[in-house]
């Protein structure tokens, strides 16, 4: 059968760092709490001149050259993104006519922090459906653009970053082998901006009040994220007829690495075969998976032949895994 394989993964981060130590200069925090509730000791922050697309546009011509590909060979973009550069053109339009790719089809997918797996398991069925043979996705985030740096509880976690895979049609048993999406909304409440959108649009008063921050409530977000991790690993795992013993790799989405240590434990996976880099780059969304993968590859993390397993949660609530065949 016709698969989808990863055949080049890029990823760029912001050059500005910022580390707990700034942080305690601008919100009443420490080194010492931040580390113990998220184990995030750093974080990239776009600067002014940069937008969502500026980032993807650089995850994805690493990706592109990696795959030996120019921009002419794509023929769909998905992009995953909490933060578009604005309401429309959407972030795939603006990385499509700056890529220099044809006038292919573009879209992005507004699953929070889950946009990355939205958007390989979206790009996976174009290819299996024998309608493109090459799919761009995406990953990127702006996420210091709507962080309240009063708030403790979300500036310490959120950042920036951009992650993107090129996709190609194949034929074996390497690939996307199986995905798995979910949301329910009960959890709207738990992780989210109210500002912005046609319920709440801006005005002086949305502003006055704080509304166009992200809003989280932390120790919920973990009981249900970590429940959340477990029940989708454990139903791809099963449906494939593999256990957590077949797994070389997880790589989960880095939102707070007591969050990843917990779904690990409960899934069987000792930590030396999960992918961790949240305390280095924190938060970074629907980036994170991309650029943890991007990372993982140069690190010699993941080697032909290797089963992973990827899976992310974000606001929404919408979550979802994907196992894929190195």
């Amino acid at each position: 059968m016709t698969r989808a394989r990863i055949i080049g993964v890029g990823s760029y981060a912001p050059k500005r760092i910022l580390t707990n130590a700034d942080l305690e200069k601008m919100v009443e925090t420490t080194d010492a709490w931040i580390v113990q509730r998220s184990g995030v000791r750093e974080r990239r922050i776009a600067d002014e001149s940069e937008a969502t697309s500026d980032l993807a546009v650089k995850a994805a011509q690493q990706a592109l050259e990696r795959a030996n590909l120019v921009p002419e060979d794509i023929e769909f973009i998905a992009v995953g993104t909490t933060t578009p550069d604005m309401l429309f053109p959407s972030v795939g339009n603006i990385v499509q006519h700056r890529l220099g790719c044809r006038r292919v089809g573009s879209v992005d997918l507004l699953a929070a922090c889950a946009g990355s797996i939205y958007s390989l398991s979206f790009g996976s069925q174009l290819i299996e459906t024998g309608k493109y043979r090459r799919v761009l996705c995406i990953g990127a985030e702006t996420l210091s653009r709507i962080t309240d740096w009063t708030d403790r509880g979300t500036c310490v976690l959120l950042a920036d970053a951009a992650g993107a895979a090129v996709l190609e049609a194949y034929d074996g048993d390497r690939g996307i082998i199986d995905f798995d999406l979910y949301s329910d909304g009960q959890y709207w409440d738990l992780l989210y901006m109210p500002g912005g959108g046609s319920r709440h649009p801006a005005t002086p008063e949305t502003v006055a009040a704080r509304m166009h921050y992200a809003k989280m409530k932390g120790s919920e977000v973990f009981k249900v994220a970590v429940r959340m991790f477990v029940d989708c690993a454990e139903r791809i795992l099963k449906r494939n007829g593999v256990t957590a013993d077949d797994v070389s790799l997880f790589i989960p989405h880095q939102a707070n690495l007591r969050i990843i240590e917990a779904a690990a434990k409960r899934v069987g996976l000792p930590m030396e075969r999960v992918f961790v880099n949240v305390d280095r780059y924190g938060n970074t969304g629907a980036a994170s998976v991309f650029v943890a993968l991007e990372e993982a590859l140069v690190a010699g993390r993941v080697k032909r032949g290797d089963l992973v397993l990827v899976a992310a949660f974000g606001g929404g609530f919408a979550w979802g895994a994907c196992l894929i065949r190195w």
